[in-house]
Parts: structure tokens; sequence; C-alpha cells
């Protein structure tokens, strides 16, 4: 059985690539990113197949090359998605200026410093770099993009008649370094230029105390439920809890949130509007802490366990009836073994197998998070920044909140593996 579990453990990082390459690919392939929007405000709407002439603006080969540069799409996908994983080095800064039409030096500030370099084209075709004296800039390099590179970008993104004149070369002062996922590192957000592991470490613990919460309220209410609608099968006890639990399951967890806050806490005043804490939550102490935060998840946590609860309860109750009808049980019963013991000794076990099989996969729902919930009762959790980093095009976040996504996933397999290991003596996974 150790075996069993290196292996799958061992081949996580293996499928970890295998899933964030193609999310990646797509990301970089799927039409309207954050390129093509740049490039339709620059040329007047959001129409970028017009040309420059109909939008009375001179479009450049350097700009369309400056807007790559900006959102790191100057590099092929496998590349980019090397620099991602830290393989290779990845442009920690860079900033690009073009040769003077008189002249094979041209001058480049220093992003972040106040110091300038100067990039000197030699005639055999190389680039030599010219830093000043009173300053260690060491780490930084220069490359040269030839006109034909400009106008390969220009094709890339702008379906129009390229310029006439052909462009100068352009001098691109870069700060390579090995940064990413091998290194610790997701890189910073491009919309808020924060790094991206901050951003997730802020958000899961709010997704971890819902989903946490939730999954133990979960099973520590349906569980018991099911055992005992097995038991009174098709008796008023039965009946009535079926219909509460069947209610609850169709109504969507969004739209109870919704009807929670409009009548309990905005024309009540119940409980807050929104949040995870109030806004005098530092000033607290520590069991006024616990009454604001348990005060502010009360309709969030009803709205996140509605809808789960039929599904657990019906699953229990079904596996429980199953093993309650099969020979083992019968034969247990007639040889003088009391019920309760035959329910709890011999059914009850082997009713939890089916349930162990879906515990490493509520694992990862719940920590991820619900979108819709979130966005209901304005909690900043894990499923808000997910739909945030892909409504705006945020690849480093995209990329970020898929790896944990991911990672959880297939660990939360390995989990339910585990769990049905230890709730059925029989399965040995060699």
């Amino acid at each position: 059985m150790k075996a069993y579990f290196l292996r799958r453990l061992l081949l996580i990082p293996v499928t970890l690539i295998g899933i964030t390459l193609l999310v990646y690919a797509i990301v970089r392939l799927a039409p309207g990113g954050p390129v093509e929007q740049a490039l339709s405000r620059l040329m007047g709407g959001d129409q970028v197949k017009r040309t420059a002439a109909e939008t009375g603006l001179s479009l450049t080969p350097a700009q369309v090359v400056e807007i790559e540069e900006r959102f790191n799409r100057d590099k092929g996908i496998f590349r980019g998605y090397l620099e991602w994983l830290g393989v290779l080095k990845r442009d920690l800064a860079k900033i690009g200026r073009l040769l003077p039409e008189d002249s094979n030096a041209v001058t480049i500030p220093v992003p972040g410093m106040i110091h300038e370099v100067q990039a000197v084209l030699k005639d055999d075709g190389s680039l030599e770099m010219i830093p000043p004296e009173d300053a260690d800039l060491s780490e930084w390099k220069v490359r040269l993009m030839s006109p034909e590179q400009q106008l390969r970008s220009w094709r890339r993104w702008v379906p129009a008649a390229p310029p006439e004149s052909k462009p100068r070369p352009r001098v691109v002062l870069y700060k390579p370094a090995y940064d990413g996922l091998l290194q610790g590192s997701l890189g910073l957000s491009s919309k808020y230029q924060q790094p991206v592991w901050e951003m997730i470490l802020s958000r899961v613990p709010v997704s971890l105390t819902f989903g946490g919460i939730s999954m133990v309220l979960i099973y520590s209410v349906c569980i018991p439920l099911g055992i005992l609608k097995a038991i009174k099968h098709r008796t008023w006890i039965d009946n009535l809890s079926s219909v509460m639990v069947f209610s609850a399951y169709a109504v969507p967890g969004y739209a109870l949130g919704a009807l929670l806050v409009v009548y309990l806490a905005a024309q009540f005043r119940l409980f807050p509007l929104g949040g995870f804490v109030g806004d005098d939550f530092a000033t607290l102490s520590l069991p006024e802490k616990i009454k604001d935060l348990a005060h502010h998840m009360v309709l969030p946590l009803i709205s996140y366990v509605i809808s789960s609860f039929a599904m657990m309860t019906m699953l229990m109750k079904n596996n429980l009836m199953d093993n309650l009808a099969a020979d083992y049980v019968r034969t247990a019963i007639a040889k003088g073994t009391g019920f309760r013991t035959a329910v709890f000794r011999h059914a009850f076990r082997n009713s939890l197998i089916p349930i162990a099989t879906t515990f490493g996969g509520n694992l990862s729902i719940f920590v991820t998070g619900s979108l819709l919930i979130e966005k209901v009762f304005d909690i900043n959790g894990f499923g808000l920044l997910t739909f945030s980093s892909i409504l705006e095009y945020d690849e480093p976040v995209i990329m970020g909140v898929l790896l944990v996504s991911a990672t959880l996933m297939l660990l939360g397999n390995v989990i339910s593996d585990l769990c049905v290991a230890l709730v059925d003596p029989r399965v040995s996974y060699k």
C-alpha cells in the first residue's frame, strides 16, 4: 500500500505540469486577450482590424512590441511556460528604445532607478552596454530586436498593412533571473502588481474557514440523519426529513443567500449585509472577535451547506439500506446478533465506503470556495479571486489559482483512496 500511495504522490507533479501547460496555452491563444484590448484602445475602438489610416492614428511596430512586452507576450508559449515554471530565466523588468536614425547608440533609463545606461551597436552587429560608473548594474543585460522581428509582432496582432517605412532596430534593457514556480514564485499580478502568492494566501483562510466548518456540519448532520432515515424508512420521520432536505436541495445557494441578505440583513437587520468581519474587527477583544466572526458567518454558511445536505443524507441512507438488506446482515441477525449491533458493527462501516470516495473531492471544492455565494455576501475568498482573475485576464493570477485548485484536486483523490483503504479492510492497493 505504501508503494501505491508513493506512486500516486509522485504522479502529482507530472499531472500538474500537463494541466498547467494546457491551461497556459489556452490563456495565451484565447482571443480578446490583454494585448488585443490594449491595441483596440490605441486604434480608437473595439475593432482591431481597422487600418491605421482609418483610425487616424499612426500605430507603429514599436508600440505593438511595447504592448507585447508589457503583458509578457513577446515570447513563445513554450518558452513562456518554462519561464513560469522557473526552468528558464524570465525578464523581471525591461524597457526598450529605438536606435536613432543618425546614431548607433541610444540612452536607456533603468527601470526603478535614477541611472541611465548607453547601448552601442557595433559594426559586427553585437551590442555593448555602457553602465554609469557609480552604479552596479551587472544584473542588467541588453538585446537587439531587429526590424524583421518587430514586423512579425505587427503581423501577429494587427491584421492591417504594415508601415511603409522600415522600423529602426530596437534595443531592450532587461533584468533576467530565475523567478518561477521552482523558486517559489508565481510572479506579479498584471493588474494589481502584487505578488500572486500573497493574493492567494490572503484569500485561502477565508474559504478554508467556510469550507472546514461546512464539511464538519455536513458530515456531522447528514451521516446520523441518513442512518435515522434508513432505520425509520417509510415512517413520518423519513418522509418529513425527505421533504425538508429535497426542498433545500432545490434552492440554489446563491439564490437563498440573496433572499437572506434582503430580508434578514437589510430589512430586519439581524445580520450584517456582507463581508467576512466587521470594519472594527482589529480593535475588538478576542471574545468580541469570535462573536463578530460568527455573526458574519451565519448567512454564508447556510448558503454553503443548504444544497449539500440532500446528496450526503440520501447517499448515507441508500447505502445503509442496501447493506441492511444484504445476506451477511440477515445472517448475523438470524444468529442472534442484535439489530443495533448489526447496523453499527456490520452495515455501517460498509456504508461509509461510497462516502469515503467523495471525501477528497469535497475537500478541494470547499477549500476553493463558492464564487456566487462569495459574490452575494461580498466575501473576498478564493472563488471570487478566481472569477476576478478570469474576468480581468490576469494571467499570473489565473495560473496561480489553477495551480492551487489542481493540487487540491489531485491530493483530494489520494486522500479519497486513503479513506477507502481505512474504511474497507479488503482494499490493499497492491
